[in-house]
């Protein structure tokens, strides 16, 4: 029921509710001395001595309750609240011209041609949050510290663009473009997009959950630059804007232990808690800042509260046995929502008429008065306190919890409805109260000229308002946002790093994974260059065979090892320092990849190149993070994810949830990455190469990618590289590996990555016992032949009447007559994708369905892929061209018992899963 009293735990209070007070005259004494000590002495010492007592408390096992939660008010006492430095008229005036300029370009975008749309009423509750920043706080990256990295809040970028007109970077052009990026030369995205607008945006955070998280590891990132002496950070704030309905998202909350464990103080959430999600309110019964509070102090956060304007102070002192406070306390969020859609009168009766005492108290006051007690968020004095507290606060991060109303300001249509996130435009009296209540010299004329197309305002250059805005940007270190891409030049290494991967194994067995691991090694001991390399691993480096690195590389820990390791008499003991250079993110590959973005990007955010080299286990990359990887690919992140023990039936014995068949394809919708499915450590030597000079050599047009390589637990022989190696081929995606040794029927059998020894060894057995003549052609990569091929067509669609560019993979196989027979390790779709392009007879063997526990020859066997189910495959083909006796297929099918999944053979036990 609406007037049923809230459950006391909804509302996250009531520290004394579970017991009853045998004494209320000796109470009324303690309370009575607490409050003389804090009118006598202030609120600093009434701190040291709650503290104090409650230290007592425990040390005689009295049983006190940890304070998750505080009364519904603000956490600093207004006589710890420091001086404003601003002038708070300018500010009140430009931010006016920013809040009416950010509505108009959302209404004008949603005229009924362009339709396009936006969010007008986030940014405008939000609105003091930013400036007060933009004022005072956010340092630029002209800032003698360096900068500040600042996660804007998706919803709210409106308000960046109009703030960005107003400092002359944006124009009434470029504002009119919003959210037309290729209809309009000068097109805006809607949210922050770095690789839309390279020269603006940093951060991607629209992606609800990934800004929290990403933050976080910014901030471990900039540490861990200042700690391994590659960069000075100590003067850098991470800023994390963030609503209240995004904390709801798992990855929001998942990972403030990282913070708090690290004492990350550089970082700093700022939580606008307008109580509302996209549809209605977060918490109705409830109250979600106290649920943050609690949340966040358990995390191990400071935490700061800004609920109510300097409007409610004189109340507060007023409220002598907590008549107010209880009522703050006991309302839930629906309605103070309820409230702001309401009016001054419905406020006094609904809200203060709750108690006698509260009621009185407003007694004196109009309507009109009671309506504009401001909520804390919408207060310069409350949120600069906060902001000053945040920065100056060691040994914590921060997180503000700042009230606010969504749509404030925007009239009654908008303030605090339900709706208000999906209203894109006002109506010519909403545009007319929205003027006056802005007090934005446009007059009636204007606006009813053409109510679709309001007139944005500046008061040109020279106002004083723009001259004090322009000089607090100057003051605080240039704008913000700002993307900046130089960096200092990298010293690649040369030939000697990939030495030993061109030797191959000799005759030792080694799965691909090792051949990666070996290369790594020798990258990280380039002199110049090793420093700049971070492995990245969620707690399975042993897996991956790269416990190697402990003693050497070290894992990176702020705190250093302060414990007595139990390995540490072992050659490969586990060594944690503050200088380490591997971030072992332990299971946690959502962390891992907020690592590797801050990392991959860092040649941008901090002008200092790390090489990311992420290292994940089957298929808890793409398919549990690709979210992730898509922000990465946004944020221009640079580095390389290797997909270790990869493969469907590779990874013997784990099983479905391990058995990746597809992360390829998965890779080939981001166009941010480049996928590679390596059979042999030359051929990673070879693409790790092009990829880092690619990304750091300085001559490709578009070095923002991120390198996927997939790399095998399976031992076998590595090859020496041949002589006579085709490169080009290998690194755009195939090339002739063995050509056929017999002359006979011809066949082509392609292959990637774990099934190339299974196509060689079909090459064989077709030739000794068939007498059929097969190529065998590696194929590095199918997503990149299957990008080519697309840009081939797309090139003759749009230029008609030009020659048409022959695909490259058509190139390769000019030359190669016959049926062609495609086997992986990965699902029939991957090697389908290239199909189109060569006009030979196709036939793809995959491993389609789930994947399931057995041993690797079972398993190739089950989903017909294996050397055997290639040769009965081929001759098949072959017989129904005619080119040899059609019953030749149908003989090897049984020889070879195709159908008993215990007769295969192909692949062979051992490597680590």
């Amino acid at each position: 029921m609406a007037n049923e009293e809230p459950h006391i735990s909804d509302i996250r209070s009531g520290l004394t509710s579970q017991f009853k007070d045998v004494d209320p005259e000796e109470t009324s004494e303690w309370v009575e001395s607490f409050d003389d000590l804090v009118e006598t002495q202030g609120t600093e010492r009434a701190q040291y001595i709650i503290r104090s007592l409650l230290q007592r408390a425990g040390a005689k096992s009295v049983g006190v309750p940890m304070v998750t939660t505080t009364d519904y008010v603000n956490t600093i006492p207004v006589d710890q609240e420091p001086h404003f430095p601003g002038n708070e008229q300018f500010e009140r005036r430009y931010r006016a011209f920013i809040r009416w300029n950010a509505a108009v370009m959302v209404h004008r975008a949603q005229r009924p041609e362009i339709s396009v749309g936006g969010h007008i009423s986030t940014y405008a509750g939000a609105a003091t949050l930013y400036e007060v920043g933009f004022n005072h706080f956010f340092r630029g990256q002209d800032h003698p510290g360096g900068g500040d990295q600042i996660f804007f809040q998706g919803h709210a970028s409106p308000g960046m663009y109009a703030r960005a007109f107003l400092e002359g970077r944006l124009s009434e052009d470029d504002l009119d473009a919003f959210r037309q990026e290729k209809s309009k030369k000068n097109g805006m995205p809607s949210y922050p997009h770095p690789r839309s607008m390279p020269d603006f945006w940093q951060f991607p955070t629209v992606s609800m959950g990934l800004g929290p998280m990403d933050a976080i590891y910014q901030a471990q990132s900039n540490r861990y630059l200042h700690n391994r002496g590659i960069k000075d950070t100590s003067d850098q704030n991470v800023w994390a804007f963030l609503g209240d309905g995004e904390m709801d998202e798992p990855e929001s909350r998942g990972l403030l232990q990282l913070a708090a464990n690290e004492k990350l103080d550089n970082l700093n959430f700022v939580i606008n808690c307008n109580l509302q999600r996209l549809d209605g309110p977060v918490r109705g019964n409830g109250k979600i800042m106290q649920e943050l509070e609690a949340f966040f102090r358990g995390a191990g956060w400071n935490v700061i509260k800004v609920v109510w304007g300097r409007e409610w102070d004189a109340l507060l002192e007023k409220d002598e046995d907590g008549a107010l406070v209880d009522i703050m306390n006991q309302t839930p969020d629906g309605d103070y929502q309820t409230y702001k859609a309401e009016s001054g009168a419905f406020v006094r009766e609904h809200f203060f008429g709750k108690n006698p005492k509260t009621k009185e108290m407003v007694a004196d006051m109009t309507d009109e008065e009671i309506w504009n007690l401001k909520r804390g968020g919408h207060d310069y004095f409350k949120v600069y306190s906060a902001y000053k507290q945040a920065v100056e606060h060691k040994g914590q991060p921060t997180v503000i919890l700042a009230h606010t109303v969504k749509g404030y300001g925007l009239g009654t249509h908008f303030e605090g409805r339900n709706a208000t996130h999906q209203m894109k435009k006002l109506t010519l009296n909403d545009l007319k109260q929205f003027r006056d209540h802005l007090r934005i010299p446009i007059t009636d004329e204007q606006l009813e000229k053409d109510p679709y197309l309001p007139p944005y305002y500046h008061p040109g250059m020279d106002a004083p308002e723009i001259q004090y805005m322009m000089t607090r940007r100057h003051a605080l270190g240039g704008f913000v946002p700002e993307r900046r891409s130089r960096h200092t030049k990298l010293a690649l290494p040369d030939d000697k790093a990939y030495a030993v991967a061109k030797r191959g194994s000799g005759k030792q067995q080694a799965a691909t994974t090792m051949a990666f691991v070996r290369l790594l090694k020798d990258l990280m001991r380039d002199k110049e260059f090793g420093r700049r390399v971070v492995p990245i691993i969620p707690d399975e480096a042993r897996t991956f065979g790269m416990d190697s690195f402990f003693p050497t590389s070290k894992i990176y820990n702020p705190k250093g090892q302060n414990y007595t390791s139990v390995d540490r008499e072992l050659v490969l003991a586990y060594k944690e320092s503050p200088q380490g250079q591997i971030v072992h993110a332990g299971i946690n590959e959502a962390g891992s990849m907020a690592a590797f973005i801050a990392a991959g990007s860092s040649y941008s955010t901090h002008g200092e190149p790390l090489i990311p080299i992420y290292i994940f286990y089957s298929m808890f990359g793409f398919q549990r993070t690709g979210d992730s990887i898509w922000a990465a690919g946004d944020q221009m992140t640079r580095g390389f994810m290797i997909g270790a023990t990869a493969g469907r039936t590779t990874l013997t014995g784990e099983g479905l949830q391990h058995a990746d068949g597809h992360s390829p394809l998965l890779a080939l919708t981001n166009p941010a990455v480049v996928t590679y499915d390596p059979a042999y450590g030359y051929e990673i030597g070879h693409i790790m190469r092009d990829g880092l000079e690619r990304m750091y050599g300085g001559q490709h047009e578009d070095p923002n990618v991120i390198y996927y390589i997939t790399v095998y637990n399976e031992p076998i022989i590595q090859p020496a590289e041949p002589e006579d190696l085709d490169v080009n081929g290998l690194l755009k995606g195939i090339y002739l590996l063995a050509p056929a040794k017999i002359d006979g029927p011809r066949a082509q059998l392609l292959a990637s990555g774990v099934s190339v020894p299974w196509a060689l060894e079909a090459q064989q057995i077709l030739a000794e016992e068939w007498g059929v003549s097969a190529d065998v052609w590696s194929v590095t990569s199918w997503t990149e032949l299957r990008r080519d091929g697309v840009a081939a067509e797309m090139e003759a669609f749009s230029n008609p009447g030009a020659e048409a560019r022959v695909p490259f993979i058509a190139q390769q196989l000019a030359g190669a007559t016959g049926p062609i027979v495609a086997s992986t390790d990965y699902v029939t779709a991957l090697p389908d994708s290239v199909r189109q392009f060569v006009p030979n007879e196709w036939a793809t063997l995959g491993a389609d369905d789930f994947g399931f526990s057995d041993t690797r020859a079972a398993a190739r066997r089950y989903y017909k892929i294996d050397a055997h189910s290639m040769v009965v495959k081929t001759l098949q083909m072959l017989g129904r061209r005619g080119e040899i006796d059609a019953n030749l297929a149908r003989q090897a099918f049984e020889k070879y018992d195709l159908n008993n999944v215990n007769a295969g053979t192909s692949g062979n036990a051992g490597g680590d899963a």
